[in-house]
C-alpha cells in the first residue's frame, strides 16, 4: 500500500523556515500528536500532498516548498485598517480578546470566516494582518509516514462532519490552535 488519492495519513515531522543558511523550527510534532488527513481532499498544501504520494508507512521525507508553492509572498492588500467599533463588546469596550499579536476570526460580509493579525490598535482603526503567518517563508519538511490506510467512514466523518471533500482546506488540524499558526488554522503547512 502507498499514499493515493482517499487515504487516511498520519505523519510526523520538524517544520522548518528560512533558507538553508538560517532556517529556524517552527513547529512539530509530537509521538503522541501526529499530522493526520486524508490525501486528495484538500486538506493540506497541494504541494505537500505531492511530496507525499506514492509514500508508505515507515518511509521518511525531507523536501522544501518554494514561498510559492506555501502560501506564497506576503502582500500589503492582506494588511487593512478596519474600524475599531466592529470589536467592541456589548459594553462598547474593546473585545478584550483584541490585543497586539493575537489572531483573531473576523467574517467576511458573505459568511466566510478569516483570521487575521492584529497589528496595531490605533484610536479609530485596528490594523489587521490577514497575510497567511507564513506567507513569503520557503517551508523544509523533515518526517516519516507513520500510518496510510483506506479511510474509513468513521474518519471521513471525523475531518468533515459526513460531508466528503467539504474540508476548510485549510491544511491544519484544527486540534492544534498553533498548528498552523493561528492555525484555528494554526499551524503546520496548511492554509491556502
Amino acid at each position: 500500500m502507498a499514499i493515493s488519492p482517499n487515504k487516511f495519513v498520519s505523519c510526523g515531522y520538524e517544520l522548518y523556515v528560512g533558507d538553508e543558511n538560517e532556517r529556524v523550527l517552527m513547529e512539530a510534532t509530537t509521538p503522541d500528536r501526529p499530522l493526520e488527513y486524508i490525501q486528495g481532499m484538500g486538506m493540506m498544501l497541494p504541494e505537500f500532498e505531492k511530496h507525499l504520494f506514492g509514500l508508505s508507512a515507515g518511509d521518511k521525507f525531507d523536501f522544501t516548498l518554494s514561498v510559492d508553492e506555501a502560501y506564497g509572498p506576503r502582500t500589503e492588500e492582506a494588511v487593512q485598517e478596519l474600524p475599531r467599533e466592529i470589536f467592541l463588546d456589548q459594553n462598547g469596550d474593546l473585545d478584550s480578546s483584541v490585543q497586539e499579536g493575537a489572531t483573531l476570526p473576523l467574517y467576511t460580509p458573505d459568511g466566510q470566516t478569516v483570521r487575521g493579525s492584529v497589528l496595531e490598535i490605533k484610536a479609530d482603526v485596528v490594523v489587521m494582518d490577514f497575510n497567511h503567518p507564513l506567507a513569503g517563508e520557503e517551508l523544509h519538511f523533515i518526517g516519516e509516514v507513520l500510518d496510510e490506510h483506506d479511510a474509513t467512514p468513521e474518519e471521513i466523518e471525523q475531518f468533515f462532519g459526513g460531508h466528503e471533500g467539504c474540508g476548510c482546506g485549510c491544511g491544519h488540524d484544527h486540534d492544534h490552535e498553533h498548528k498552523h499558526g493561528e492555525d484555528g488554522c494554526g499551524g503546520c503547512c496548511g492554509c491556502h
